[in-house]
């Protein structure tokens, strides 16, 4: 197990050094003067000059990068040039929101797929398993933006019961916070339920198929105990892993979701950083959204173990 644990961190440091040199070269090639941008059309050459000597910009792409790379690993992402702000403490202010929203939304997604996955796979082309198929194929088929507002026009405008506009903080008010989270969850929990559902179901179907299954019911244990104790374990493996990539890539930032229901999230600021073309801030997200993802599945391989002991062997 410790083996195993220290094999996968091992292999995600080089992950993370090649992600940090890959994002300061993006970077790099974004045209525009980061200096001409922080001090306007009316700067004059020597004020340029001084301010791309405090920056580093005048030296060399490799001292750049060392002292770019010196500065992160201190926690000094820069300051942004639209606000003024430090980078770091700002990206964690709005990571926290989109936080909040995708760990709700994959949590209640999969207590609810993946018994329905298995539900499916044990009564295979019953009215339940076409049923349930027939769900997620028809969740899937609809994009994140249109789930979003359909759900904001029928239970915000149409019927009223939730908030349609503005977001509160649930550690300024929680009863306000969850209303204010309910349709954006709500909405990807939608989204993202159909292809857990149908790769629960599939691996399932595969387990249900191996002779040790066979086996287990010729003892004559009760299917309930068949499906928890020797199905489950084993098919549950290719869910985990299906889960551990939404939430990397959910965690990420959930721009379209985000902007739908108007929250202060990562995916927006990085947008809004984007069309600013706020370089210190653009930088500090992609490096910050590559770590999260490189980490998010890092954990997850380190939970493996827990459902299948084989995979530490």
């Amino acid at each position: 197990m410790l083996q195993f644990l220290f094999a996968r961190i091992m292999a995600a440091i080089p992950t993370l050094l090649l992600v940090t040199v890959l994002v300061f070269l993006l970077t790099r090639l974004v045209p525009g003067d980061p200096a001409l941008l922080m001090l306007g059309d009316m700067a004059t050459e020597s004020s340029l000059a001084d301010l791309r000597h405090s920056m580093g910009l005048d030296q060399g792409l490799l001292q750049q990068f060392l002292i770019w790379f010196g500065q992160v690993l201190h926690g000094n992402f820069g300051q942004s040039i639209q606000t003024g702000q430090a980078v770091l403490p700002l990206i964690l202010q709005r990571f926290g929101v989109t936080l909040s929203v995708v760990l709700a939304a994959i949590v209640i997604a999969s207590l609810l797929a993946v018994p329905a996955g298995m539900l499916a796979a044990w009564k295979q082309n019953s009215k339940w398993d076409i049923g349930l198929v027939m769900f997620s194929t028809f969740l899937l088929s609809i994009p994140s933006f249109w789930m979003g507002l359909l759900i904001l026009l029928t239970l915000g405008l149409s019927l009223g019961w939730l908030p349609v506009v503005g977001y509160v903080s649930v550690t300024d008010n929680l009863q306000q916070g969850v209303l204010y989270l309910l349709m954006p969850v709500l909405t990807l929990v939608l989204v993202e339920i159909g292809a857990l559902v149908r790769m629960m179901r599939a691996s399932t179907l595969e387990v249900l198929r191996l002779d040790y299954v066979s086996h287990a019911r010729a003892k004559g244990l009760r299917e309930r105990t068949v499906l928890s104790r020797h199905v489950f374990p084993n098919a549950f493996g290719p869910t985990w892993t299906l889960i551990g990539l939404t939430l990397g890539n959910l965690l990420s930032g959930v721009a379209v979701t985000e902007t739908v229901f108007s929250l202060p999230g990562l995916g927006r600021l990085l947008v809004d950083s984007i069309y600013a073309r706020d370089y210190p801030v653009i930088q500090g997200c992609m490096l910050f959204i590559a770590t999260l993802y490189v980490l998010t599945n890092l954990v997850i391989d380190a939970l493996y173990p827990l459902f299948n002991p084989r995979v530490s062997a």
